[in-house]
């Protein structure tokens, strides 16, 4: 059970301020469980090897957090951990070994919490059933199930013994995805695809039933559908009211980017800017519409926030191509050009929308009139703008990355050219293996640390399609 926090606080202003809190999910057996077959449907490209996205990777992620966010729980205890007679306890949930940090927050630990409560136990059993068919005789199987096993067969979708009762969620390592922090609310997003949809309810019986949340239940919103949405017909994806966090960034303390994409519809960010207006949670939006392609998926693929002055992105999707000469016979099918430039619109509570012709425009925009800088804003291309890399590299989340603090970001060992461009922007990179010895011996000190990318294994984790910022939900930043 998680440790009572009463120093805890919802609150995120920024995407790069000082992270205190955060809530994530390490790869669980469900993970091990996608078959080719089910891949598309289960929005995986590829069928990964779980035990090495575990010990290999991800476990280094939970590492490096929890010396950054809660150091007492690690500080002394890194070759202990590491070792093989420690069989991952330290990572697992359900283990009397688990490191149960109230900083870095396992949503497992969250839901056996709640499952606790036999009222709730009951509701979530049932709800769960009718999104799935089940038999009511399972169902009934289940509200008698020890609830932190019950979290585990909701996530896996396989009971102790191994059967499989329903698919498992394997997306809900992309945390960010299902929620996002604004201020002192939380948004509650609703996803595209069906595959996402008990991951979105666990998460929703989560904030309004966990005693770590219950100072802010009043301030917990959920996106409605439009009014007689059932009446629509066909199933267009514009009609559709989605929203996902990959599409939502917190970019100042009264400014909130939103992504239309493949996942993320113009409803859903309409009905997202009411709700915001409505509760005065920020004052101003910005619409950002990208291509619907799977290359994209949210705008977190193509542009992160690197520390105030600095962003990572991929160019080929901000800077309008060159005109071509008036004799081409291409220059008069105006459909054929600046097919891939986003649309960008911004909204300001009670004022004219204002539109920027480039991703640029805003990002400079943000940089210097709402963090204060006053030198030249960077801005680190994916694969260093050189072709393929760009592309490649953007593939295997180039732009996905975290900032532990302003300037201090992790992100994929993998993309090279990427990285050639930090390190010609100033940034020192480190490996995660040595960065997690020097802050064990006391070289390093997270407080002093700036201007760093830290690079993590991701051959597996790259194979599910996000990166660490997917792999984030927020719940506490210090403010800039």
């Amino acid at each position: 059970m998680l440790p009572v926090n009463n120093d805890f606080k919802l609150n995120v202003t920024s995407e790069i301020g000082n992270l205190k809190a955060l809530l994530v999910h390490s790869p669980d057996s469900g993970l091990g469980k996608v078959v080719p077959s089910k891949a598309q449907d289960w929005l995986f490209e590829d069928i990964v090897h779980l035990d090495t996205m575990r010990r290999k990777e991800y476990d280094y992620y939970i590492k490096l957090l929890m010396y950054f966010l809660d150091p007492d729980k690690i500080k002394g205890k890194l070759s202990e951990i590491d070792s093989a007679a420690s069989d991952r306890a330290f990572f697992k949930p359900d283990n009397a070994g688990f490191h149960n940090s109230d900083k870095v927050i396992e949503i497992q630990t969250l839901l056996g919490d709640i499952l606790q409560q036999a009222d709730i136990r009951k509701k979530l059993v049932a709800s769960v059933c009718a999104i799935e068919n089940c038999t009511y005789r399972l169902q009934l199987q289940l509200i008698d199930t020890d609830p932190v096993e019950l979290a585990k067969i909701f996530i896996s979708g396989s009971l102790s013994d191994d059967t499989m009762i329903f698919a498992p969620i394997p997306n809900l390592i992309f945390t960010r995805d299902i929620g996002i922090a604004i201020n002192n609310y939380m948004l509650l997003n609703k996803p595209a695809k069906k595959a996402r949809s008990r991951e979105t309810l666990l998460v929703r019986y989560i904030f309004f039933n966990h005693s770590l949340f219950s100072a802010y239940r009043e301030n917990i919103l959920e996106i409605p559908d439009t009014v007689q949405h059932f009446l629509r017909p066909g199933e267009d994806q514009e009609e559709k009211t989605t929203l996902e966090g990959g599409d939502v960034m917190m970019v100042s303390s009264q400014h909130l980017l939103i992504g239309c994409s493949e996942r993320t519809s113009i409803s859903g960010a309409n009905e997202a800017i009411k709700l915001l207006f409505a509760n005065n949670v920020v004052n101003k939006v910005t619409i950002v519409k990208i291509p619907h392609k799977r290359d994209y998926m949210h705008i977190d693929t193509v542009f992160t926030q690197v520390k105030r002055d600095t962003w990572v992105m991929l160019k080929s999707l901000s800077i309008t191509e060159a005109g071509q000469p008036e004799n081409e016979p291409i220059n008069w099918f105006a459909d054929k050009k600046d097919k891939d430039k986003p649309e960008i619109v911004q909204f300001t509570n009670g004022q004219k929308p204002r539109t920027f012709d480039h991703l640029e425009d805003l990002l400079t925009d943000i940089s210097k009139n709402e963090l204060g800088c006053t030198g030249e804003v960077k801005f680190i291309y994916s694969g260093n703008n050189e072709f393929p890399f760009d592309a490649r590299e953007q593939w295997t989340d180039s732009c996905n990355l975290l900032a532990l603090k302003d300037g201090v970001v992790l992100g994929y060992d993998r993309n090279n050219k990427t990285v050639e461009a930090f390190k010609k922007t100033g940034f020192k990179v480190l490996n995660v293996k040595s960065v997690l010895q020097k802050l064990e011996n006391g070289e390093l000190d997270p407080a002093t640390m700036k201007d760093t990318l830290i690079l993590m294994p991701s051959a597996e984790l790259s194979r599910a399609r996000g990166g660490f910022h997917c792999m984030s939900m927020p719940l506490t930043r210090e403010a800039l």
